[in-house]
């Protein structure tokens, strides 16, 4: 079966893991999802991942984080999506909850949060918005 946006089946597997409590989820790879748990475990959302091997096809298994019996992750929304793509230059990329939260972009140098990218001068397509 073909999945016609896998970032959003990434975002709602952890959104409906955190919900239930989980302690984990695993979802298939690919390099975007990588990239992407990787700023949130860089920014602190996640607190970890790491890649199996099953039966031949490779699955991102990401450790989910909780404070106090809460999730980490209040709210995680997709988007730029297939239909609607959702680019932005340095100067326009948003600014979660006033600098709490975070924006991840994917720029021409690859993927990283909003201030990553506003650091180094890179606009790109906003994938998803954290906080």
């Amino acid at each position: 079966m073909s999945m016609t946006d896998p970032i959003a089946d990434l975002l709602t597997r952890i959104r409906n893991g955190q919900s239930s409590g989980k302690t984990h989820i695993r979802v298939a790879s690919s390099g975007i999802k990588q990239a992407i748990v990787q700023v949130l475990k860089d920014e602190g959302y996640v607190a970890d991942f790491r890649m199996e091997s099953e039966g031949g096809k490779d699955t991102l298994v990401v450790e989910l984080k909780y404070f106090s019996g809460q999730p980490v992750i209040e709210t995680i929304r997709r988007v730029s999506t297939p239909g609607c793509r959702v680019y932005r230059g340095k100067d326009e990329l948003p600014k979660v909850m006033g600098g709490l939260g975070v924006a991840i972009v994917s720029t021409s140098q690859g993927v990283m949060s909003d201030r990553q990218a506003r650091t180094r001068g890179h606009g790109g397509e906003v994938l998803c918005v954290v906080s």
